[in-house]
């Protein structure tokens, strides 16, 4: 690959993050608490299960 190829492909990157930052917002702190609070539950849920199983296993062997 030739520069010019590695330069086209920078600008059209460029161009794209550029996009990209124009249409994203700061998020209210409404919207802010609840994808935390989402998160957090997602968390646990992931958490409880894997402590569940982890459970399960050591009293079955």
């Amino acid at each position: 690959m030739d520069f010019d190829s590695y330069y086209t492909k920078l600008k059209v990157f460029a161009g794209e993050c550029y996009r990209v930052f124009k249409v994203t917002k700061k998020p209210t702190s409404f919207e802010f608490r609840t994808i935390v609070k989402v998160s957090a539950l997602g968390m646990a849920i992931i958490g409880l299960v894997g402590f569940t199983l982890f459970m399960l296993k050591e009293t079955l062997m």
